[in-house]
């Protein structure tokens, strides 16, 4: 019959596995963030979609350029949507494997910590294609009148 854990290994893997779970939650408000950007990227593509049919075709290159741009954004939100997950469920994978090994007796010292690095690099990768999405979305941003031309110099 297997020997029951002792309660100060068991509290000293939960000790450990509380970097992870705040991480987790860092994570969570991230993944909201991603998915109403893409959200709203996703509605901005559908209205342009609806007036492109009622467009002269002089001004359908216009929407349809736009619509490139919105196709764009919207594939890098979903790679970052995906690595920022992914970072969740290997740190998650770490909480378990941490009190997989307190139960068992065995030592998850290197699994934990690859899981631990590589669920960081998936959030890395992740905020970095977020920033270049950022980067896309504000590249032909105007905000307020549009500048005047001058005229030419005499």
């Amino acid at each position: 019959m297997a020997q029951p854990v002792p309660i100060d290994d068991i509290a000293h893997v939960i000790q450990l596995s509380v970097a992870p779970v705040f991480l987790l939650t860092g994570v969570g408000a991230l993944l909201s963030v991603l998915t109403s950007r893409l959200a709203r990227v996703v509605d901005r593509a559908r209205r342009q979609e609806e007036k492109l049919e009622h467009l002269s075709p002089e001004r359908q290159s216009d929407v349809l350029d736009e619509l490139r741009k919105l196709s764009r954004r919207a594939r890098l939100m979903n790679w970052s949507i995906s690595l920022v997950t992914g970072c969740a469920l290997l740190v998650a994978s770490v909480i378990v494997v941490l009190f997989a090994g307190a139960l068992y007796g065995i030592d998850v010292n290197l699994p934990a910590a690859a899981l631990f690095v590589l669920g960081l690099i998936c959030l890395i990768g992740g905020l970095l294609i977020f920033l270049r999405e950022i980067y896309l979305a504000t590249i032909h941003l105007r905000l307020g009148p549009f500048p005047v031309k001058r005229e030419k110099e005499r």
